[in-house]
């Protein structure tokens, strides 16, 4: 039982004929942060709606911590806490006894469910609004408590699909911190997103699904791995115009860009030094101050992966 969720030759097919998932193979690491990602309709949500029960495959195999989900689903549905993609919480209910009921499902007692629930939505920052209907709560409030409904029985394996939408980026952050604390406490994380940005560098894992099959998975790192070139920003002491810039012909086999007056974006391939294109914007008069690498990879990488060829 070395691995979280394991999934072996997993196939759906829907009334309709259409192939959701191909025949996929999965291992996610106990404790891992595991990035999912796809484009809209690859086969993210009928996966996870399969590993929790709530899609019938068509075939294949799957294990939670070692539990295959046919021969023991309700041991397996205690393993896992799921974030779905919409609201589905009860918006005339109170955040305090959301938690507490949902607890009661899973056979815990109020003696014990009512300070989790508490701990809970003191670390969600949603305490103070514990006794307040949930239809008044802010969009990225019902997203915190979908979280903590889905942490009250202590699952050992966090299914975020997801999980930030229509979320502001302070909001975002604080629950990135959260939920990587969770990892550290030995939380498995499986995530699906649009926030690719936020995917590179929370995850530490990453599979790429694409028309029902795996196009890439691995670590994130051997994943970003497969671009060939690497974008860089030059942030100059001065200004450069367009104008400018287009004119330094040594520039031209790092194919420049101006990202604002101040920052020059270039790109590193193979056999091409980044002191060449530092050296050119010198002796033009543009000393560079600062390099800094493009943040974005992984979105490069998923658009080259999933582009339908022309």
């Amino acid at each position: 039982m070395d691995f979280a969720l394991s999934v072996k030759n997993l196939k759906k097919t829907y009334a309709a004929g259409t192939e959701a998932l191909k025949g996929v193979s999965l291992e996610i690491p106990k404790g891992d942060f595991f990035a999912l990602l796809g484009p809209n309709g690859a086969g993210k949500t009928t996966l996870i709606g399969i590993v929790t029960n709530l899609v019938t495959k068509t075939a294949g195999e799957v294990s939670v911590f070692g539990v295959n989900i046919d021969k023991d689903p309700d041991l397996a549905k205690t393993y896992i806490g799921l974030v779905p993609q919409e609201d589905n919480i009860d918006f005339f209910g109170k955040p305090f006894d959301i938690l507490v009921n949902v607890a009661g499902y899973y056979g815990i007692p109020r003696s014990v469910a009512i300070p989790r629930a508490e701990k809970l939505l003191k670390d969600l920052g949603l305490f103070e609004k514990r006794h307040m209907h949930a239809m008044m709560l802010s969009g990225g409030m019902k997203r915190r408590l979908m979280i903590a409904r889905a942490l009250i029985h202590q699952p050992k394996f966090l299914i975020l699909d997801e999980p930030t939408a229509g979320v502001d980026v302070e909001l975002r952050r604080g629950m990135w911190d959260y939920l990587k604390s969770l990892t550290s406490e030995g939380v498995t994380i499986l995530l699906t997103t649009h926030y690719l940005e936020e995917a590179e560098q929370l995850c530490k894992h990453v599979a790429i699904v694409n028309k029902g099959e795996f196009i890439a998975s691995g670590t994130m790192k051997d994943v970003l791995g497969r671009l060939k070139t690497e974008r860089v920003l030059l942030d100059l002491v001065k200004p450069v115009s367009k104008e400018k810039l287009s004119a330094i012909s040594a520039l031209e086999a790092y194919h420049p860009h101006l990202a604002d007056e101040t920052t020059v974006e270039i790109e590193i391939g193979e056999g091409k030094a980044i002191s060449g294109a530092v050296t050119a914007l010198d002796r033009e008069g543009f000393p560079v101050q600062t390099v800094r690498q493009k943040s974005g990879r992984l979105e490069e990488v998923f658009l080259h992966l999933t582009k339908d060829p022309v």
